[in-house]
């Protein structure tokens, strides 16, 4: 900006947003110096560089709400993990997958990994067998992203929500979508 504009010439855009032309950059500062306003560089890979004439601070503060603006839509996609093992009870799994469920309501992806100890790693299959159930019951609102793999002692599936199937989850089952997302669903008031 200003004095810090080394190239030989620059093409110059006015405050109002209409092209001066190409000239020094000492031409260019002189105008903008004239209107009370800064000369800022906002192509140098242009041949030449192309430099505006406006308010670096005003620039600034815009850059700024832009580059806030554009944070606030992306969405961050975490990875949660859940942990279970070959001999991992009915019980203790259901309530596993309702964890997963409620993270892939949420927009996470899910990994399922299963561990291997001792004379375990002798019934590979016996793991296999559970993540595919797993894929199997969670396949209401996941698409597998990764199938079944083995690292170590350790088996993984790696499972993304599906947003169609998530849709089509909470049509059929709202209460439960509701509670697994934790969202209240008001009661229903009978008047007698």
């Amino acid at each position: 900006m200003n004095q810090d504009i080394k190239a030989p010439e620059v093409r110059l855009i006015d405050d109002e947003g209409k092209m001066v032309g190409v000239m020094s950059p000492q031409e260019a500062l002189t105008i903008a110096q004239g209107k009370g306003l800064d000369l800022i560089e906002i192509a140098p890979q242009a041949k030449p560089p192309t430099c505006k004439i406006m308010d670096y601070g005003k620039w600034k503060y815009e850059a700024k709400k832009k580059e806030k603006e554009a944070r606030k839509k992306q969405t961050v996609i975490s990875v949660k993990e859940i942990q279970v093992r070959p001999r991992t009870e009915d019980h203790d799994l259901e309530t596993k997958l309702k964890h997963a469920t409620r993270f892939l309501l949420e927009g996470d992806k899910v990994k399922v990994n299963l561990r291997f100890s001792g004379r375990e790693m002798a019934h590979q299959e016996l793991g296999l067998q559970l993540l595919n159930k797993v894929t199997q019951l969670l396949d209401n609102v996941a698409n597998v992203e990764a199938p079944p793999k083995m690292e170590g002692r350790q088996m993984f599936v790696l499972m993304t929500p599906d947003p169609a199937k998530i849709k089509e989850y909470k049509k059929t089952k709202p209460a439960e979508a509701a509670a697994a997302a934790k969202v209240e669903i008001p009661a229903e008031v009978t008047v007698e």
